[in-house]
């Protein structure tokens, strides 16, 4: 069998993690080290909170109900049967990701912690190293110039 037939993607770690991890090591710092000054204030934090959350929430679930819809799973290390162009994906190779972060600058807002803000770009740093790099490889060698075809038209994050 080969590796498509077989798994998914090498993702060892569980994505969602990443942002959880970070939104605690934001918490975290802003309650040792003190906050970073937060220009975002009253009424306004609760905006930017929950629009930052609600566009995390909507990427993800446009992603999930695409996944749901072709009878996929979205577990990276689950088999891929198909590649999965439309919708989100042909604006975002990485909408589950994108969202993530977006999630977790909403919930860093709320919590009024900036500090989890900044982490954002290193969630998806984290998030390339450990499952994006993986699935690219396995979407790569499973769908060939399909999915070559498919990278040169759409952008990884935005």
């Amino acid at each position: 069998m080969s590796d498509h037939e077989e798994a998914g993607a090498a993702v060892r770690f569980p994505p969602p993690l990443v942002p959880v991890i970070a939104l605690a090591i934001g918490v975290a710092i802003s309650w040792l080290a003190g906050p970073l000054p937060n220009p975002i204030h009253g009424v306004w934090r609760a905006v930017v909170s929950v629009a930052l959350l609600a566009s995390g929430l909507g990427l993800m679930a446009a992603a999930v109900g695409l996944f749901r819809k072709s009878g996929q799973d979205p577990a990276p290390w689950k088999r891929s049967p198909e590649l999965i162009t439309d919708g989100i994906y042909r604006v975002t190779r990485n909408p589950m990701y994108l969202g993530m972060g977006l999630m977790q600058a909403g919930l860093g807002v709320l919590f009024a912690s900036l500090w989890a803000v900044v982490l954002v770009p290193v969630t998806w740093t984290v998030i390339y190293f450990i499952a994006i790099r993986h699935e690219e490889a396995y979407l790569e060698r499973s769908f060939g110039s399909a999915y070559a075809e498919y990278r040169r038209t759409v952008r990884r994050w935005i």
